[in-house]
Order: structure tokens, then C-alpha cells, then sequence
């Protein structure tokens, strides 16, 4: 590798390793899904059951929709993990090719990685949680701290480098 492209690529290393972060964690939660998702499953019914009388009232018909919708947020987990992280890699290597990354490059490769790693653990966090807390609702309000914040760094990660983009194409030319 150059030494250009290793500069470029030092600028927004923090970013590219948030990035690399969710992929693996979304990659783990695969592999957690392949090798036990009957435990995982269990996991999440026994959370249920331990809270059964103080929370769904004694009533188990009250619980199973809570413990399906808590897999389902363990699934949702996994993908917004890969891809967010994956489209936190593309821009930040997107960014290291329109030039010197400047601070809003810098600030939107690390936006964009963590924003894909900690909104991809907000969803497994939730999953964790709903069975206890009786309902999925509460598990995502429980955890606004964490979803809000994620969400936005995506959201201005992107549209920090879209603004980037446009300026590397569309701005006056230096030379």
C-alpha cells in the first residue's frame, strides 16, 4: 500500500475499525444463530417465565407473542449490523478516495461506524430485555438513549459524506 493510501486510510481509522466492529458483530450473531438458536430461544422463554406472575399476570399466551417478537429483534440485529456496518466501510473508503479527509470525512467514517455497531446492539439489547419488561415497546423506550443517538450518527455520517461527495465532484477545482 502507498503511502498516500495509508494516510488516507490512518485519517479515518477509527471509523473503518467501528465499521469492521459491526460487521464482525453481525458475523458473530450469525454464527450464534447457526450453532444455538435453540439455546438463545430457551434463553429468552426462561427470561419470560421468571417474570411470569409479576409481569404477564400468571397468563403465558401473554408472554409467547413477546418472546417471538424478541427473536425477531435478535434477527433485526444482526442485519442492521452487517449492513450498516458494511455501508460505514464503503463511505469510509468512498471518503479516502475523494482526497485529503478533512474533519467532516473524519467525522463521518466515525458516525457511520458507530452508529452501525451501537444501533445494531440496540436491537439485540431490546431483544434481551422485552421478555422481562413484558412487551418489545417498553425494551425499545428503555433504550431510546441508545437507538437515538446510533440512528442520527448513521443519518449524519451519510449525509456528511454525501455532502463530501458533492464537494469532491462538484467543487471548484484547486489547480
Amino acid at each position: 500500500m502507498s503511502d498516500f493510501a495509508r494516510e488516507r486510510l490512518r485519517a479515518l481509522a477509527p471509523g473503518i475499525l467501528l465499521a469492521f466492529a459491526a460487521i464482525a458483530f453481525g458475523f458473530g450473531l450469525g454464527i450464534a444463530f447457526g450453532a444455538a438458536e435453540h439455546d438463545l430461544k430457551d434463553h429468552l422463554q426462561g427470561s419470560a417465565e421468571a417474570v411470569l406472575e409479576s409481569v404477564y399476570a400468571g397468563d403465558a399466551s401473554k408472554a409467547e407473542p413477546v418472546v417471538k417478537k424478541s427473536w425477531s429483534y435478535f434477527k433485526r440485529a444482526h442485519l442492521h449490523a452487517n449492513a450498516l456496518g458494511t455501508t460505514a466501510l464503503v463511505a469510509s473508503l468512498l471518503l479516502a478516495l475523494l482526497g485529503p479527509p478533512g474533519l467532516l470525512a473524519r467525522l463521518s467514517s466515525f458516525g457511520l461506524g458507530f452508529g452501525a455497531l451501537f444501533y445494531g446492539a440496540y436491537w439485540l439489547i431490546a431483544g434481551l430485555l422485552a421478555p422481562e419488561l413484558g412487551s418489545t415497546s417498553a425494551a425499545k423506550e428503555s433504550l431510546a438513549w441508545l437507538a437515538i443517538p446510533s440512528a442520527g450518527a448513521c443519518v449524519l455520517g451519510l449525509a456528511g459524506t454525501l455532502v463530501c461527495l458533492i464537494r469532491a465532484t462538484f467543487g471548484s477545482s484547486r489547480d
